[in-house]
């Protein structure tokens, strides 16, 4: 039946028109919209139309390879996967299709601190890296009992968020009643018996034979991510060190958004960045993610790994990034929307349509492999190139 649904998908837009059909309006609107007058949610899709591609010609395309590798995983293509507290919201499987979906793709999820599925079961649903995000919590004393768990599951790599350390508003999530502590209002689950597929998954778990009752999951799932928002704390360059000191495995730091703060950030100790602007979902306002890489790119000259997320849904997008010097970018939005049309084999379809037009925009370009992208395949609006033709 989810593949059924899926017929005739072709780009991300297709997508998030199948997942609007599936979701009741409030779900949907707390997927899709941003903070205040979303300024920033347009312009992270605005600023990817500004930068143009400049194709070489005659390169030898004809073995080409997408893969690569990030904190020193090799993975399939130089995507990832955000962490989205939402999952188990938009399916009743969440995480663990998710985790499944990541490793046929063989490439890194990265799993939201708010879970709605239980580590252990996103672990075991697991074939290739996971990440764990993290938000640092105000009590520090649960973050030791935290870290040694992380530990033990095998985590590849902590990603700590740090930029939304305060509740932010968004106007669709207040028009809607969809308030903290986050709950559906009685309006909004009367609204939602228009998805009775949708609402039988949210109360009671997965509908295919054989799958486990689980009655008030949905629910739980909201009251995780209210838990994590409420007790959430300001970071500090102070408590960076502290968990780089604590945590030995890989540590990269969401949610940079200017060049100053990065030198200092990579002397802490830090493994990766990702310039991250919350897909403009915490402050309205801000600069394009994509507009803000090459100076943080440029600051981190190579001490780490750089990596970017928000307004993505193009592999011509993906390449444009990797040309102004991201090692790998992460997607949230299309894979909870392929979660809500789909399924697993909803995330699956987001990442092969994305794959196949990776593959197919760096052989357009004259890439055979990802080594081969840099900047003068990019011309980006006042940058002062010009042609010496």
């Amino acid at each position: 039946m989810s593949q059924r649904r899926l017929d005739g998908v072709v780009n991300m837009a297709d997508v998030r028109e199948r997942a609007r059909r599936a979701l009741p309006r409030a779900v949907f609107d707390a997927i899709d919209g941003g903070a205040t007058d979303e300024v920033t949610l347009r312009e992270n899709r605005a600023a990817f139309d500004r930068i143009g591609l400049r194709p070489r010609a005659l390169g030898d395309i004809s073995h080409r390879d997408i893969s690569t590798t990030v904190l020193g995983q090799r993975i399939s293509m130089p995507l990832m996967l955000d962490p989205c507290a939402l999952a188990r919201v938009c399916n009743p499987d969440g995480e663990v299709a998710v985790a499944r979906a990541a490793g046929d793709a063989d490439t890194i999820y990265a799993v939201a601190s708010a879970s709605g599925r239980s580590l252990d079961e996103i672990v075991a649903a697991a074939t290739s890296p996971l990440w764990y995000q993290l938000y640092m919590p105000a009590d520090r004393e649960a973050m030791g009992p935290l870290l040694d768990r992380i530990e033990r599951a095998g985590f590849a790599a902590l990603c700590l968020t740090i930029d939304s350390a305060v509740l932010h508003k968004r106007e669709r999530d207040l028009h809607n009643h969809l308030t903290l502590p986050l709950r559906l209002s009685g309006r909004t689950m009367l609204a939602a018996a228009s998805r009775p597929r949708w609402s039988l998954g949210y109360l009671l778990g997965g509908l295919r034979r054989g799958s486990r009752l689980e009655i008030g999951g949905g629910f739980r799932a909201l009251e995780a991510i209210s838990r994590t928002v409420e007790e959430q704390a300001p970071v500090t360059f102070r408590d960076v060190a502290w968990l780089r000191e604590r945590w030995k495995g890989k540590l990269v730091l969401k949610g940079v958004m200017r060049a100053e703060e990065c030198r200092r950030i990579v002397d802490l100790g830090v493994d990766g960045i990702v310039v991250s602007n919350h897909g403009g979902r915490v402050l309205d306002g801000t600069r394009a993610t994509i507009d803000v890489l090459p100076e943080v790119v440029e600051a981190v000259d190579g001490r780490a790994e750089v990596f970017i997320d928000s307004g993505i849904r193009r592999g011509t997008d993906i390449v444009k990034a990797l040309a102004l010097g991201a090692r790998a970018c992460l997607i949230g939005r299309p894979y909870l929307f392929g979660l809500a049309a789909g399924g697993q084999a909803g995330v699956s379809r987001v990442l092969e349509i994305l794959r196949v037009e990776i593959e197919q925009t760096m052989a357009l370009v004259g890439c055979a492999t990802v080594a081969d992208i840099d900047r003068s395949l990019v011309h980006v609006s006042g940058d002062g190139y010009r042609s010496p033709g």
